[in-house]
């Protein structure tokens, strides 16, 4: 059961976390008692509200931390990232879905390929929220999604990700290149939130 990784940790796997806790837990009783004797009950009350109140913050952030990890973003947490950011959220959220993603930065910019269960393969690339483009020029994201594949890849669907809008010549500029998949901000969110790409339009 080990060998298939059905089995827990030994206790020797677990007993440094549980030295550590038990460390911890003596040394806040040992503070709480101290400020009992040198400044009386209402520092330890006050000591206890500290505690607590420091306790709740950590576990809201080790819980935004794992749901983050995860694939599930706030649209606040969404408006912090830069195009770094949102490389990591949008590899992040493939994952949760069932795609196996690869990171490969074209010309310093970040670029993801992914590929899912059936074959389908991205290629993903980021448009910032503010690019501006001519009103003949794909959006500000295409130059980093090559027009020409390397062989046996034209089943590949380009995805450009923004957290802004897109234009109607924008979007007549996907529909013409064809298996492109715009997501604007409204569709980041949505995505963020649990939806998965299928769910959006992703051409199949």
């Amino acid at each position: 059961m080990r060998a298939q990784g059905h089995y827990g940790p030994e206790l020797r796997d677990v007993l440094p976390a549980i030295a550590g806790l038990g460390l911890t837990v003596a040394g806040v009783a040992v503070a709480l008692a101290w400020l009992y004797r040198a400044h009386g009950a209402g520092s330890a009350v006050a000591g206890v509200a500290l505690l607590a109140a420091v306790t709740l913050l950590v576990t809201r952030w080790r819980r935004a931390a794992v749901r983050r990890r995860g694939g599930i973003y706030t649209p606040a947490e969404l408006m912090t990232l830069d195009e770094l950011g949102l490389a990591v959220a949008a590899e992040r959220m493939l994952r949760r879905d069932g795609w196996d993603v690869i990171s490969m930065p074209d010309a310093g910019r970040p670029r993801l390929y992914a590929r899912d269960r059936g074959g389908r393969r991205l290629d993903v690339g980021f448009r910032p929220a503010d690019g501006r483009r001519t009103d003949d020029a794909p959006p500000a994201a295409a130059p980093t999604l090559r027009e020409t594949h390397p062989p046996g890849l034209d089943d590949l669907v380009r995805v450009v990700v923004s957290q802004g809008a897109y234009s109607r010549t924008d979007e007549l500029w996907a529909a013409r290149q064809g298996r492109v998949h715009l997501v604007d901000g409204r569709r980041l969110r949505q995505w963020a939130a649990g939806a998965s790409l299928d769910a959006l339009g992703l051409p199949g």
